[in-house]
């Protein structure tokens, strides 16, 4: 693949981003905002930001790229990550690893499952995924750890909370209150709802601009070990986060994404989206506009556009190197 190549060309780096962000301005689709979410509702899709991190730490980005957003499902990558940690394999023995084929709040899904969510990405996973964190940490809120997480690599002052969006969710979040009693109705969950729900909707109303998630994501591009014990776990690690990722991280529309986008990547309903170029970089887009699978419009179209003019693709690559 692409990413054993190592860091990309700086400058054309630059020219490529400033490239996409000329396009996506010309843009006349945009997508709808998430209607879910009243606070969500009403932003300009418009907007638009890009940000890129490379394996030797340089950012570069585009457009609105310092602006915060609400992470929403991409805090999903975070909690995966930490309960991997935590629980190693045994994560797999609640939580599936396959597309679901369904709407992510899909309750029908999870009751021809007998209360086992299809992958860690879509809302029942994910709710499954905080009450293993909840228990690991006796109580303490799982987006404690998600905000301590992400602290520990890019720093405090590059992360917020969005308490309006967060008391939205938290009083109108009832497909996800019947997904978690659902999963509770088959000894899938053990802590309270509403315990793993406060924490839920608090994780997804975590802020990051494109420049701190682009910078939060970079772990997961280095699939590789070196000499330390330790490496040689997390490059397992994000290895198979990645893979989730590229299946399952882009909802029903992740199919599509790897066709037209080549990488692995996850994104949420707040615009943003995560995508990964093994051992190169970390990539970030926002624009709040989304398709009908509930992603970033613009922001997939950026990182199509990105990819093809960088030739990132996991799939290989298509310029002579």
């Amino acid at each position: 693949m692409t990413g054993t190549k190592g860091a990309p060309d700086m400058k054309r780096l630059k020219t490529a981003i400033d490239a996409v962000v000329e396009e996506i301005a010309k843009t006349d689709a945009r997508g709808t905002p998430s209607q879910a979410v009243p606070a969500l509702a009403g932003a300009d899709t418009g907007q638009f930001g890009i940000a890129v991190h490379t394996c030797e730490g340089e950012t570069v980005s585009g457009a609105a790229a310092d602006t915060p957003f609400t992470i929403q499902s991409i805090s999903k990558v975070f909690s995966l990550t930490l309960a991997l940690e935590a629980h190693g394999d045994d994560v797999w023995t609640r939580v599936g690893r396959e597309p679901s084929g369904d709407p992510f709040n899909s309750i029908v899904d999870l009751e021809r499952h007998e209360g086992i969510p299809r992958n860690p990405f879509i809302n029942a996973g994910a709710l499954v995924v905080i009450d293993m964190l909840l228990g690991k940490n006796a109580g303490k809120a799982s987006h404690d750890s998600v905000r301590a997480f992400l602290e520990a690599r890019i720093g405090a002052d590059a992360i917020g909370i969005d308490d309006d969006v967060a008391n939205e969710e938290q009083s109108s979040g009832f497909v996800n209150r019947a997904l978690a009693n659902l999963a509770k109705s088959f000894d899938n969950l053990d802590n309270e709802v509403e315990t793993v729900m406060k924490a839920y909707v608090e994780q997804c109303a975590l802020t990051l601009s494109c420049e701190g998630l682009a910078r939060a994501g970079a772990y997961l591009m280095s699939d590789r070990a070196d000499q330390h014990s330790d490496s040689v776990a997390e490059a397992r690690r994000a290895r198979r986060i990645n893979a989730l990722m590229l299946t399952c991280g882009q909802y029903d529309g992740s199919g599509e994404f790897a066709y037209r986008v080549g990488l692995p990547a996850k994104s949420g309903v707040g615009g943003g989206i995560l995508a990964i170029v093994p051992n190169e970089a970390a990539i970030a887009v926002w624009s709040p506009g989304l398709d009908d699978n509930g992603n970033s419009l613009l922001g997939t179209r950026a990182l199509e556009l990105l990819a093809e003019k960088m030739d990132w693709s996991v799939f290989g690559s298509i310029e002579r190197r």
